[in-house]
């Protein structure tokens, strides 16, 4: 099935202007909230499961990344997820506090050296699952932008 091609039903009307925060500490605990408030997200805006599912991977790989790169598990530092709903998309936010990197330079995880690595597929997952996905510097921190167009049930 083509991801892109499938999304066309409508969120309802009451989630089309919703917005959703949550504030984390930079401990990887805080991974279960985000989770959780994921799910919900997906489940008030009625996104079909694949979808639900794409967002909850995508954002998590985004929040363990703000804790354990950006923040340096300092639990004085926050990570924020915020999003927007618009009619057919939905854009969410990941900022962290940390110095920030250039995702341009990261090695493919898909070369055969770096197959049996435990670590850097997050970034390769998240552009993998969502329709987009954004980074930018910011003078205090980081930000991930990723946009999801929108399936629901």
């Amino acid at each position: 099935m083509n991801r892109t091609a499938s999304r066309s039903k409508k969120v309802g009307s009451a989630a089309r202007k919703a917005s959703y925060r949550l504030v984390c500490q930079s401990t990887p605990k805080e991974l279960l909230r985000v989770e959780t408030f994921l799910f919900k997200l997906g489940r008030e805006l009625r996104l079909d499961d694949g979808s639900i599912h794409r967002l909850v991977v995508a954002v998590t790989e985004a929040v363990n990344n703000a804790i354990l790169h950006g923040n340096k598990q300092n639990p004085a530092k926050k990570v924020v997820i915020s999003s927007a709903v618009t009619k057919h998309l939905l854009i969410i936010r990941i900022a962290d506090e940390g110095e920030g990197f250039n995702p341009d330079v990261l090695e493919n995880p898909l070369e055969e050296k770096n197959l049996l690595k435990e670590h850097g597929r997050g970034v390769f997952l998240m552009r993998s699952l969502m329709d987009e996905v954004k980074f930018k510097k910011r003078k205090a921190g980081q930000t991930v932008e990723m946009k999801l167009r929108l399936i629901v049930r």
